[in-house]
């Protein structure tokens, strides 16, 4: 499968593997903890739930600026009607993906 920089990091994921591992990792932790300490694993799950959203948003604008650049036209170039049915599947793709979430 080849990567698609409008859609995502490999496979249509907006985030790496191993970012999702990272951040996968510390909320399992988070709640293995809440015996011990619930106030922490709370606090630590919200901080879990913050950075996973900055970095959602984060990927997802960068998708979009891809997908714009794709299809502007700089100067007097214009993009042909392959490249801009290109752009608009991809926009498609991208849309669908999150109304999915």
């Amino acid at each position: 499968m080849t990567d698609n920089p409008a859609i995502g990091v490999s496979g249509g994921r907006l985030m790496s593997h191993d970012e999702a591992d990272k951040w996968t990792l510390r909320l399992q932790h988070a709640v293995t903890g809440f015996v011990d300490g619930p106030q922490e694993s709370l606090e630590e799950a919200d901080q879990v739930l913050e950075e996973v959203a900055a970095r959602f948003t984060e990927a997802v604008t960068q998708r979009r600026r891809t997908l714009r650049t794709s299809w502007q036209a700089t100067g007097d170039d214009k993009a042909d009607t392959e490249q801009l049915r290109l752009a608009l599947r991809d926009y498609r793709e991208l849309a669908e993906r999150l109304l999915r979430i």
